[in-house]
Formats: structure tokens, C-alpha cells, sequence
């Protein structure tokens, strides 16, 4: 019954979490004529006062101080922190530029970069049906890329960004919580931000508080909504299995493409519906292939277990 519980919890915060993040082009929308450099500056120094905020509220200091002393763990966050500002960036332009729909498919090709990374970077040995879903992958972006006219380099760019993110946070271990791994990264950035902003300031001007109290309510948010996704997220992987996890990951770049295609009306071509559908089959493929994986591991687990 707890674990039954734990589950439907889980279920709930991971939802909540992809939710939230398949809704950020909305919001980033609404802060028009804020650009992607002002945004994520932003994003930046208010994430980092957020996250001081709830390592307080939490009493969490104290298991986040040792980390400044760890030279390993600083480094992967300052990393990390590269990573994800290239990430936020490129997203936040592909969002307010008309590319929302080139947007999602950097996410949903995202895990396919992932067991494409564990192969080169971590010499990982792929299953067949994986080998399938990557062979499938690189053909969908060859079509998109004859679609386009070009390769799509903010899908690349998103997927190989946030793919390499998360094998640096991997490497970081589970001592570090999401929002001390936050808390971590942003503060690498914040330097760098303000002196942006300041850039900004004296040059074409910021627009925060010059635009009406709602903008300037809107863009002060964007802290919580960089860091609530993220705890949600935490608290979801602490519940649920990873495969299910995997396959919930998907509601962000689906509500991401409905967004792009339904209420922006981006342009969809046959050949990039093609493409899209591509990608979409290889998904299908390594998502099939994972949970028989996990269930042939569970089912060898039980029979070692009860014939030793």
C-alpha cells in the first residue's frame, strides 16, 4: 500500500514536472520584447537566489557546504553550468523566434542521445533493438535536415546540450540534490549574468520594470518556474522507477510540438511530419526495448533469488 501510494505521488510530480516544462514556450512568450540573452540572464541570478532561499527554508546548508570544498564536484557543476546556460539560451531563442516545434524535437530526440553517449563516452554496449532506434534517429534527421535545408541545429544543439548535462550531473552522484546541483551551476553563472545585464543596461537597455508591472511580475518569476520543475522532477525520480520515468519524459516535447504546430501554426511540410514520424518510431523502439529489458532483468533477479 505505501509503495502503491508513493507511485500515484510520483506519477503526480512527475506529470507536474513535465507539465511545466512542456508550457515554458507560453511563458517565455509573455515576456516579450525580452530578449534570450536578458531572459536568461535572468533565469540565472533569480534561480540562484531562489535555490539559496530553499536550501535555508530547508535547513540543507549544511550538507551543501562540504560540496565547495569537493574540486571534482565543483568542476562537473561549472560544466554543467555551461551546459545548461548554452541550453537555455538556445531554447529560449527557438521559443520566442517561431521554432518551438524545432524546439520539441530536440527533446524528443534527447534520449536517443543519451544511449548514443553512454556508447561513445562511456563505452557502453547498445542491445540490438538500440542499435534500430539510433540507426532510425540519424536517418529522421538526415530528412529533416533535406526539409529545412539545413541540419536542424537548434534540436541538435538542445539534445546534445542537455544530453551532455545530464552525464556530468550523473557523474556528480546522488549526494547532490537538484537544488544543490542548482544552486551550483547558477552560481558559475551569475557573475557572468550580471555583467550582461549591466552590458545590457547601458547599451540597449533591460526590460525588466520598463514594461508594466505585469512583465516586470512575469520575468521576476523566472527563477521559480527554472527551479520548481527541477524539485518536482527530484521528488518524482525518488518514487518511480526510471523506465517510468522515461516514458512520462515525453509529455514535455508533446505539449512542446501541439504548442508550435496548433497555436503558433509553425509550417509542417510532409517532409518534416516524415521526419518527426521517424523520430517518434525510434522512441517507440527504445522504449519497447527498455521495459522488456527491465522486466528480463527483474525475472533473472527473482529466479537467482530463489534458486540460491
Amino acid at each position: 500500500m505505501p509503495d502503491s501510494r508513493a507511485s500515484r505521488s510520483g506519477l503526480l510530480l512527475a506529470f507536474g514536472a513535465y507539465g511545466l516544462w512542456g508550457f515554458l514556450p507560453a511563458y517565455f512568450l509573455l515576456l516579450t520584447p525580452s530578449g534570450p540573452i536578458e531572459i536568461v540572464a535572468w533565469r540565472v541570478t533569480l534561480s540562484l537566489l531562489f535555490c539559496v532561499l530553499l536550501l535555508v527554508l530547508t535547513r540543507a546548508v549544511g550538507a551543501f557546504m562540504p560540496l565547495l570544498r569537493d574540486r571534482r564536484i565543483m568542476l562537473l557543476s561549472a560544466g554543467a553550468g555551461i551546459l545548461i546556460a548554452v541550453n537555455w539560451v538556445v531554447y529560449v531563442y527557438g521559443s520566442t523566434n517561431g521554432f518551438v516545434v524545432e524546439a520539441s524535437l530536440g527533446y524528443f530526440i534527447n534520449p536517443i542521445v543519451t544511449v548514443a553517449l553512454g556508447v561513445l563516452v562511456l563505452r557502453e554496449r547498445l542491445r540490438p533493438a538500440q542499435w534500430v532506434a539510433v540507426g532510425i534517429s540519424l536517418l529522421a534527421v538526415l530528412v529533416l535536415a533535406i526539409g529545412y535545408g539545413q541540419p536542424p541545429f537548434i534540436a541538435l544543439t538542445l539534445a546534445l546540450s542537455f544530453g551532455f548535462y545530464g552525464l556530468l550531473k550523473n557523474r556528480m552522484g546522488p549526494r547532490v540534490s537538484a537544488v544543490a546541483s542548482l544552486t551550483l551551476e547558477t552560481a558559475w553563472l551569475t557573475p557572468i549574468a550580471i555583467v550582461v545585464l549591466v552590458v545590457l543596461g547601458v547599451t540597449t537597455g533591460i526590460t525588466m520594470g520598463a514594461e508594466g508591472t505585469a512583465h516586470a511580475v512575469l520575468l521576476s518569476l523566472a527563477g521559480i518556474v527554472t527551479a520548481v520543475p527541477l524539485l518536482l522532477f527530484g521528488a518524482a525520480a525518488r518514487r518511480l522507477p526510471l523506465s517510468v520515468l522515461g516514458l512520462v519524459q515525453y509529455v514535455a516535447p508533446i505539449l512542446q510540438f501541439a504548442f508550435g504546430v496548433v497555436v503558433m501554426r509553425e509550417p509542417m511540410p510532409p517532409e518534416r511530419w516524415l521526419g518527426f514520424a521517424l523520430v517518434w518510431v525510434a522512441l517507440i523502439v527504445l522504449t519497447t526495448d527498455a521495459l522488456r529489458h527491465r522486466r528480463r532483468t527483474a525475472a533473472l533477479a527473482v529466479e537467482g533469488s530463489t534458486g540460491g
